[in-house]
């Protein structure tokens, strides 16, 4: 489980001599750039941008996390920045302006918060930042996925089949009544990307928490409970943030007709 020792007799995975890891990422990059070329794709230059970016992100991310594992009363305030990110690209994403950023954090907070608070008070996960940050971190990244993708389904729904709640209206049914079904079908599209992920794990592809403790040594089967715990765990926050924003913005989508998306 997360925490646990590292096996002694494990070799080190990654060279840490730093010459060979810019030697392998420039050669990848040229491959992804010729690629790229021999099929005349016009996203080098992206591809080239994002390379450059997620170098720099990853090292500034390292050393920020690095001093947050020594400083641990650092975790809550950085979570909560994360937070407020990620409500603000879920509301970006959704469309209907920065009114409803508020549900939408809720919603976020709820499905990270529940999922992480069960994760911790059955001790499953161990209580220290080096387990909790990248866990709630997870989760705090699906929950906004799931908000985002379920919000952005509904408005578009609502707004693509307005004649049929505005007909729920006009038989005098309340707004949230009037958008139901359209939210029941926002929910169950939101986490069908989640679902095929849980179901295929080891099978199509190896999780991300799955490899990562490979590498860091970990026995296979610990490595594998630690992913079931990740996986079902983001299921979960997704399913109650999907749930809580289709809930949260039934109301405002079915007073006044909105305007399909432009993207």
């Amino acid at each position: 489980m997360p925490g646990a020792p590292v096996r002694e007799d494990t070799a080190p995975v990654i060279s840490e001599d730093v010459l060979p890891l810019l030697l392998a990422v420039a050669a990848l990059v040229l491959v992804a750039v010729g690629a790229l070329a021999w099929a005349g794709a016009r996203a080098r230059a992206d591809a080239l941008v994002a390379v450059a970016r997620a170098a720099v992100q990853l090292v500034a991310v390292a050393a920020l996390i690095g001093w947050i594992f020594s400083h641990p009363g650092a975790l809550v305030p950085y979570l909560a920045v994360m937070l407020v990110v990620a409500t603000a690209t879920a509301t970006r994403r959704v469309g209907l302006g920065w009114a409803v950023a508020p549900a939408l954090a809720v919603a976020v907070a709820a499905g990270a918060a529940t999922v992480t608070a069960v994760a911790l008070t059955s001790g499953a996960l161990v209580r220290a930042p080096q387990a909790v940050l990248p866990y709630a971190a997870q989760v705090i990244g699906g929950a906004m996925t799931a908000a985002s993708l379920s919000g952005g389904r509904l408005h578009d729904d609502v707004a693509g089949t307005w004649s049929e709640v505005e007909g729920w209206l006009a038989l005098g049914a309340p707004p949230e009544q009037a958008v139901a079904p359209l939210g029941r079908r926002a929910v169950a599209r939101a986490l069908v990307p989640i679902v095929d992920q849980t179901r295929s794990a080891g099978l199509v592809t190896l999780p991300g928490a799955f490899v990562g403790m490979l590498l860091g040594g970990a026995a296979p089967l610990q490595a594998a409970q630690l992913q079931l715990l990740v996986l079902v765990g983001m299921l979960a926050a997704q399913a109650v943030a999907a749930a809580l924003t289709v809930r949260l913005l039934a109301r405002p989508l079915g007073r006044l007709r909105p305007t399909i998306r432009a993207d």
